[in-house]
């Protein structure tokens, strides 16, 4: 597919069935800004609508109302930059709400509260399209992506993003679970991604499979950095050299997702921890 326009709170068609509205909330943590999706004519889905911030409602709404209704609002995960717009936005159209509760944690919207929870493979049949949800825990352990079946199209939230690895908080973000729903999109017929931050991305099984060799070398430069600091170390010593090619006013958050490799391995046995303190079980 071919690039789209990056134009803040402007709709932009990317396909037949699909409109994208950009939220104006660009940073180094959500690349240009949040996507929303718009699917159908008639009939309309909407997914991820944002923050809450009124130009970005008043452009989802008015994006809708060229053609037709917003029947469905889905979230992907209840993260800040995904979540806050879904009740205002169902206020002003009465929409239903889908998606999972949000976990316990930090950067968390509390304000969202499906109307119908989803289940995984559970799909939406529509006289337009069918849309089926697929769950997709490790950034979030309610994260879910969304199947456009007619179009073979994912809307992956920020379980994939264009541009940019992902982020995985402990403890609802899990390591391990993120690489086994890497594994399991592979299993779906995917013709292009449509991610949550970035444009539309191209040979999905390329892409996937970049992401989970991606995560295993950076779990090998963990066990690396663990092994020359004579095989036990706190977070802090080994966060530098393990992210050595991430610029340093970025290692606070890659602490985060540093933590997650090290339960990772905790879980495989492979480290033990204590006190702050992750030793390799054979140096």
């Amino acid at each position: 597919m071919a690039k789209f326009p990056l134009k803040y709170n402007e709709p932009v068609t990317i396909s037949p069935l699909v409109i994208r509205v950009l939220a104006d909330n660009g940073s180094y943590m959500t690349g240009p800004g949040t996507n929303t999706y718009l699917i159908g004519k008639k009939e309309i889905a909407v997914i991820d609508p944002g923050t809450g911030n009124n130009q970005h409602l008043n452009a989802i709404v008015d994006a809708a109302e060229a053609s037709g209704k917003i029947k469905w609002i889905f979230v992907t995960h209840n993260h800040p930059d995904h979540s806050p717009g879904a009740r205002p936005l169902q206020a002003r159209t009465g929409a239903e709400l889908f998606g999972l509760n949000p976990p316990e944690g930090i950067y968390q919207d509390y304000s969202f509260k499906p109307d119908r929870l989803l289940k995984h493979d559970e799909k939406l049949r529509t006289s337009e399209f069918t849309l089926q949800a697929i769950h997709t825990p490790g950034h979030a352990s309610n994260h879910l992506c969304f199947l456009l079946e007619d179009e073979n199209l994912l809307f992956t939230g920020d379980h994939i993003m264009q541009g940019s690895t992902v982020v995985i908080i402990p403890p609802y973000g899990h390591m391990g679970d993120y690489l086994k729903s890497l594994e399991n999109l592979k299993s779906y017929k995917v013709d292009n991604l449509a991610p949550g931050h970035g444009q539309i991305m191209e040979n999905p099984l390329d892409v996937i499979n970049w992401y989970i060799s991606h995560r295993l070398e950076r779990e090998a430069k963990v066990v690396a950095a663990l092994k020359r600091a004579g095989g036990q170390a706190t977070i802090e010593r080994i966060l530098a050299p393990v992210y050595d090619d991430v610029p340093s006013f970025m290692h606070g958050v890659a602490a985060f997702s540093l933590e997650a490799h090290l339960i990772k391995l905790e879980e495989e046995r492979k480290v033990v921890s204590s006190s702050g303190t992750w030793k390799l079980v054979s140096a």
